[in-house]
């Protein structure tokens, strides 16, 4: 069984307190790797080899067009590396072997683009009208991030925080999900190999409470990027407030997928079952909630059950498999449990809503349908992070609107339709971050993700995500003019 260390100042590093956790691989049950449990020491140590790599070490004195050409070579690395970064992180999680492989090789991307965007982050010459002053703005790296990531997209999900903190000039402590942390270790060893100065990324690994908390509220650290769930989110915003640090927040969802009669009905169907079954419906911005227009619901949801029925649930690792475990087991339990309280509510189990104890280890759930959902229940308010589906009717764009808005999240949305001004007026009034039109789950390094209300602050990918890791200083500058009156202030 393999062990691995906390990585910290451009080496491996044992744990403080000598302890390891297993991780387990979600399709077999069974524990394939050790990994190091962390304490506040570990942090400490971590977070001062990145303040001193900051302020003191070379970084801090490289160009932007220098740190750019340090994550080139870092993006080719992981081209080269791919294969084998993919196999550990779908070994750690359960997800589809060639799902994987593609968000691996894709990560690259977001450093060659950050990598460009590292020098034209571009001052501006402020027009005033005070005579004989010059004033002009510079953006300046924060200083320490800390970077918190969940346990469904690991590799994906840090690069889209580290990235920008990179570019931006930001020194970086990673601290991934307990539950998949091997990929990261991995990943982090790419950066000495790639020539980046020690101590610029760090990675302690272990629990909430004993890392990721002491890592929040360490004085050294000047930004805190989040992924993961509502309640975990808010702990981490009380606990920066504390600090007054700045925060980037990517959070849960309960996104409406909205189907209007006129839409293509068959692409339709593709991207409900893209929306909530790829990845297990584990994914903060699942379409979990469909919104389906009275006149074509019936016959739509006759389909769409007939299309899922198909669905092969089995082995991550083969090319075949649509469908793999669920990554946790306090994740899977979650999901049965919220397709009980569904059936207690009133819902129409309509299709799956069983657990699948005959295949691999035992963390299989039915890719599930709910009819007769009323917005108001609990399934359609609160985020499931599963395979589960509420089907709401709806009557017109009004209703679809108040429905689709009915929530405290705001991550994403989308509409299928083929009427220019209904998609339009949609993307207008749906609280969302994201509106898909007739597609879902497409993301882009080079566009905004975020999400309004209760699904986070902040911004990734595209160019406001540099921007989190900066701040901004405005300068005046003056030839020592005389000053008419020094206790006025004009």
């Amino acid at each position: 069984m393999k062990q691995y260390d906390h990585y910290i100042d451009g080496r491996t590093a044992q744990p403080s307190s000598g302890a390891y956790f297993p991780t387990d691989n979600p399709y077999t049950g069974e524990a394939w790797a050790e990994v190091a449990r962390g304490n506040s020491e570990d942090v400490n140590e971590a977070v001062s080899a990145a303040k001193r790599a900051f302020s003191e070490g070379a970084w801090g004195r490289l160009t932007a067009s220098q740190r750019g050409a340090l994550m080139r070579r870092l993006a080719d690395l992981i081209v080269e590396h791919a294969p084998r970064l993919a196999q550990i992180e779908q070994r750690d999680n359960g997800k589809l072997v060639a799902e994987v492989n593609a968000q691996v090789k894709y990560m690259a991307e977001y450093f060659h683009y950050y990598a460009g965007l590292a020098d034209k982050v571009e001052s501006h010459v402020i027009p005033t009208d005070k005579a004989g002053v010059f004033a002009y703005t510079r953006y300046e790296p924060k200083g320490v991030v800390a970077i918190i990531t969940p346990w469904n997209s690991p590799l994906t999900l840090t690069s889209w925080k580290l990235a920008p903190a990179l570019a931006a000039g930001c020194t970086v402590v990673i601290k991934p999900s307990e539950f998949t942390s091997c990929a990261i270790l991995e990943f982090a060893e790419l950066f000495k190999l790639a020539g980046f100065p020690d101590g610029v990324v760090n990675v302690v690994t272990g629990f909430g409470e004993e890392v990721g908390s002491p890592l929040v509220n360490h004085g050294a650290v000047a930004h805190i990027g989040f992924t993961g769930g509502e309640a975990a989110g808010i702990r981490v915003y009380e606990q920066a407030a504390r600090g007054l640090k700045t925060v980037t927040l990517e959070l849960g969802g309960k996104s409406p997928n909205i189907i209007f009669d006129d839409a293509d009905l068959d692409q339709a169907i593709k991207g409900v079952v893209s929306g909530i079954f790829a990845a297990t419906g584990q994914s903060c911005q699942a379409g979990s909630r469909l919104l389906i227009q009275r006149s074509v619901h019936d016959a739509f949801v006759a389909r769409l059950i007939e299309f899922v029925r198909t669905i092969k649930l089995g082995d991550p690792t083969q090319p075949d498999t649509q469908m793999g475990p669920v990554a946790t087991r306090p994740q899977f339990e979650k999901v049965l449990k919220y397709i009980e309280i569904a059936k207690a509510e009133g819902a129409t189990c309509a299709f799956g809503g069983k657990p699948r104890s005959d295949l691999g280890g035992g963390q299989f759930v039915e890719p599930t349908i709910f009819t007769n959902v009323d917005n108001r229940m609990r399934i359609a308010q609160e985020e499931v992070f599963g395979p589960v589906l509420s089907v709401i009717p709806f009557e017109n764009e009004q209703d679809a609107i108040r429905i689709g808005n009915d929530v405290l999240y705001g991550l994403a949305a989308a509409v299928w339709t083929r009427d220019l001004q209904r998609a339009l007026l949609m993307s207008e009034k749906l609280k969302a971050g994201t509106v898909w039109i007739n597609n879902y789950r497409a993301t882009s390094f080079t566009s905004p993700f975020g999400g309004m209300k209760r699904s986070g602050i902040g911004r990734e990918s595209g160019i406001d995500a540099i921007r989190e890791y900066l701040d901004t200083k405005c300068v005046w500058m003056s030839a020592g003019l005389d000053v008419a009156n020094p206790f006025i202030r004009r």
